[in-house]
């Protein structure tokens, strides 16, 4: 894949690109994405700094009735899924961290997954350079293809009519809002351009957003160029 090298102002351009379904705001009024595009990231394998997160994360009281995790159950109720089936994913994660500890995977996975566990919110991040078009999130209509594998073999499934998905052209790159990610878009230790999405619900969801994104910017040293977006009402 060719990476391209992005400017401060063609990231600006992108984010600005990036739209939220009015019908995901009908669903939860309450819904904040907290948008940060990176060029240049400092990615690579697991190291001593992401080894701290995770061990801050993994010895961390963990309350499973937080109210924030609470407000991602309600929301995956609130389409059709069963959120002890198909857990949000900083549920999932709070489970995973508590009984197992979080796995090893590579610096950028290792650090995002501990603030995710450690603020109670979810964070995906993307590789911007595999996206085709703009990045949005909609409620799917059931036709769109979500690329994936399953017993190391490579698959196409569609999300359910209703279903949250963030998508690109191409297709859908995240499932049930933060439940799944196609392996089309992830990142690996050699992603050199990175695109992080903080989903966030509640009343002080702007605030909890802009939290994560700050924590992630000092956590990954994340340098210039990057350009930081929040939506929170329909454009």
């Amino acid at each position: 894949m060719v990476q391209h090298v992005w400017s401060v102002n063609e990231l600006g351009e992108w984010l600005a690109a990036v739209r939220i379904d009015p019908a995901i705001f009908d669903l939860r009024p309450d819904y904040c994405a907290g948008l940060m595009v990176v060029a240049g990231i400092s990615s690579g394998p697991s190291d001593t700094d992401s080894d701290q997160w995770l061990q801050a994360a993994d010895s961390c009281d963990i309350d499973l009735d937080d109210v924030h995790l609470e407000h991602w159950r309600d929301a995956y109720r609130s389409f059709g899924a069963k959120p002890n089936r198909t857990r949000p994913s900083a549920d999932a994660l709070s489970r995973r961290a508590e009984k197992n500890g979080l796995p090893r995977i590579n610096k950028i996975t290792d650090t995002y997954n501990a603030i995710s566990v450690l603020q109670r919110i979810p964070i995906g991040v993307e590789n911007l350079d595999a996206f085709v078009g703009p990045a949005r999130l909609v409620r799917a209509d059931g036709t769109e293809q979500f690329d994936t594998t399953n017993d190391g073999l490579g698959v196409a499934e569609h999300p359910e009519p209703g279903e949250p998905v963030w998508r690109d052209d191409t297709g859908v790159t995240c499932r049930r809002w933060n439940w799944r990610q196609t392996p089309r878009t992830a990142i690996t230790d050699t992603t050199a351009n990175a695109l992080f999405i903080v989903d966030a619900l509640g009343p002080d969801a702007h605030q909890r957003a802009a939290v994560a994104i700050d924590t992630l910017r000092t956590a990954l040293a994340t340098g210039t160029p990057s350009a930081t977006r929040y939506i929170d009402t329909a454009d």
